[in-house]
């Protein structure tokens, strides 16, 4: 798929089922991210990927910061929030490393993670492959920023779930340029 194609038919999947896409797929997505603007090439951003048994213990990780704000959680409502972290067969987690420096502001740093993330998108857009990007409070709870193993400075942008699309996408709405873009 071209350049345009993918940036003008992406689109979020947001129901995604196995296998995990193949080790040069996954090699694409990542070069991709590495590719994102990033002013004094900083690279303020990592990724955890996190498939297989790591699946469980992301959704044990999710159940436990749940509770920790309701003890009250039913045991159905527990696999609910577990369940948040199995509905992919990967979930890519990026990490902004965002830091105080003199001349690119920590937002910067932070928009250089989230386009990043855009990237691995469209990266797996292009090549077949179905995600979404979600946050939600699971990402920025402090149980489960511990359990990831995030340090001081660190925080995640995302958790994109990948896989291979299930269903048919959502029909692409036409957007307008001109309700988006004036001339000044």
């Amino acid at each position: 798929m071209d350049a345009l194609t993918a940036l003008h038919s992406r689109t979020s999947a947001a129901r995604v089922t196995g296998p995990v896409p193949d080790e040069t797929t996954l090699q694409n997505i990542f070069r991709a991210a590495l590719r994102a603007p990033d002013h004094g090439q900083l690279r303020p951003w990592r990724f955890l990927r996190i498939e297989g048994e790591a699946l469980q213990r992301l959704g044990n990780l999710f159940v436990a910061a749940a509770v920790h704000d309701n003890p009250a959680l039913t045991t159905e409502e527990q696999e609910s929030v577990r369940s948040k972290a199995l509905r992919a067969p990967l979930v890519i987690a990026t990490v902004s490393r965002a830091a105080e420096h003199p001349k690119i502001p920590v937002l910067e740093q932070e928009l250089s993670a989230g386009s990043a993330t855009h990237a691995m998108l469209l990266a797996a857009h292009a090549q077949g492959i179905g995600a979404i990007w979600r946050t939600g409070p699971m990402a920025t709870h402090p149980i489960v920023s511990r359990g990831l193993g995030l340090g001081e400075n660190e925080k995640i942008i995302a958790f994109l779930y990948m896989g291979y699309p299930e269903g048919t996408s959502r029909p692409l709405r036409e957007l307008s340029v001109e309700d988006y873009v004036q001339r000044w």
